[in-house]
């Protein structure tokens, strides 16, 4: 019996220690930390190694924070800088602190300066939305990405630090029921829109409708 609780106690702490690793350091030899994996309209998504690898703080030159590199919020941050040319009110948080659980679907989401949208809203997933995962056992700061793309019953995510031997781009599936829109991922909070994006959409949309 002794032997069997030295042999539990002794898989348990190498579990752990495993983990700790593989979010402290960079244990894939295939990158760097820093190196350019992927992009989305010109903005880089780069290695950061293990998950809670943290590099020094990026900021812009008028001195807005972007998030410390090379994070998951420091990419989604920088992307809505440098492609919507926005800057969020409240530039510090962790990912789940994104999203402002108080608010109903379509309401402003004031420290973020954006539109935010449960998971289950009548409004569907956009290209450029900026989607927050909720935290987890293994990692209690949640995680935020941006929708790279979106069919009728898939989105997709170009996402950044999300583990050394995980994917840029990930996809899950999207349904559309009883006039909700729903990604098919537990941790899935929302999405958040900046207001302008909003509008082109639906001159779109208007504009489709005046065509058929």
């Amino acid at each position: 019996m002794k032997k069997i609780i030295i042999a539990i106690l002794t898989f348990l702490i190498v579990v752990v220690f495993a983990n700790w690793a593989v979010k402290k350091f960079n244990i894939n030899p295939d990158f760097v930390v820093g190196q350019k994996l992927d992009s989305l309209n010109g903005v880089v998504v780069y290695y950061n190694g293990g998950v809670n690898h943290v590099e020094e703080r990026n900021q812009t030159e008028d001195g807005y924070n972007l998030g410390l590199k090379y994070q998951c919020v420091e990419f989604v941050k920088r992307y809505y800088y440098e492609y919507f040319h926005h800057e969020m009110p409240d530039s510090y948080g962790n990912a789940k602190d994104f999203f402002d659980k108080k608010l109903k679907d379509g309401e402003k989401n004031e420290k973020r300066g954006l539109l935010q949208f449960h998971n289950r809203s009548s409004s569907k997933p956009a290209e450029g939305d900026l989607i927050i995962f909720s935290a987890s056992i293994l990692n209690r700061f949640g995680h935020v990405a941006i929708i790279s793309k979106v069919s009728q019953n898939t989105i997709e995510i170009i996402q950044q630090n999300p583990g050394p031997f995980s994917p840029s781009r990930e996809a899950f599936p999207l349904i559309f029921n009883n006039g909700k829109w729903e990604i098919k991922n537990s941790r899935v909070l929302g999405w958040l829109r900046k207001e302008q994006e909003v509008l082109i959409n639906v001159e779109s949309n208007i504009g489709v409708s005046k065509k058929s």
